[in-house]
């Protein structure tokens, strides 16, 4: 099997056209970015405002939640025959649609258990300082809730990567359809090809988050200890 793929992946030929690794690769990306994007865009704003407020926010992320509960294949099922009413079409908008709905519950409470969290007493000095609402959102209470916030939004990220997969089984052309094809035709190296694409996304990805949160919160990293030697007695 390993000598398979090794001679899949480096033959030039499965690198190009539509139905290439490079080609499956960036369109895969290009869903996962697309999904994320529009998570978040959904559900961070309202996550603030509720973690601000303290009102309500229990009841919202039991609804958002809800999404947990359903399996995103039969999510995809469902917003298939939606998809073909309303005119969409198969491949990227069904599979688009359910991995948004599957983004969304990490980053909601993510941000608003981050928001929530943040000291009253802080908030409250900032407020005494003569800070505006919007200044104490943005300097304030966003930067101390950040570690949660991004931590949401990478839990996401990676769930949506390697759920994109299922793509394959409405049309849509990503990474998944080498694992469908390699199981429809028992083509281990398609299979595996597939499989460990995901992964090398789904690593690089978590990595750039990891970077990224570093440099997003440069307080946060551990500082090296000086170490006091002593002199060794004679």
């Amino acid at each position: 099997m390993i000598r398979e793929f090794l001679n899949y992946v480096t033959t030039a030929s499965n690198w190009s056209g539509t139905r290439g690794i490079g080609h499956r690769s960036l369109e895969h990306l290009r869903l996962s970015g697309a999904s994320v994007l529009a998570a978040a865009l959904i559900a961070l704003p309202p996550a603030v405002w509720l973690g601000r407020s303290k009102r309500g926010g229990l009841l919202a992320q039991s609804i958002v939640n809800i999404g947990r509960a359903v399996p995103s294949l039969a999510i995809l099922a469902l917003l298939f025959p939606i998809s073909l009413t309303y005119g969409f079409g198969l491949g990227f908008w069904p599979t688009f649609a359910a991995l948004v709905i599957l983004g969304v519950p990490p980053m909601f409470t993510n941000a608003y258990t981050g928001i929530r969290s943040v000291d009253p007493s802080i908030v409250e000095a900032s407020r005494g300082m003569g800070m505006r609402p919007l200044e104490i959102l943005t300097r304030v209470e966003i930067p101390s809730g950040l570690a949660l916030i991004l931590t949401g939004v990478r839990i996401a990220t990676l769930q949506v990567i390697a759920t994109a997969t299922l793509g394959a089984y409405v049309g849509f052309n990503g990474l998944g359809s080498f694992i469908n094809e390699g199981f429809r035709q028992r083509d281990d190296a398609k299979l595996l090809t597939g499989a460990v694409a995901v992964a090398i996304c789904a690593l690089a990805v978590d990595l750039a988050f990891g970077v990224l949160t570093r440099r997003a919160m440069p307080w946060r990293a551990p500082k090296p200890q000086r170490v006091l030697e002593r002199n060794p007695t004679t």
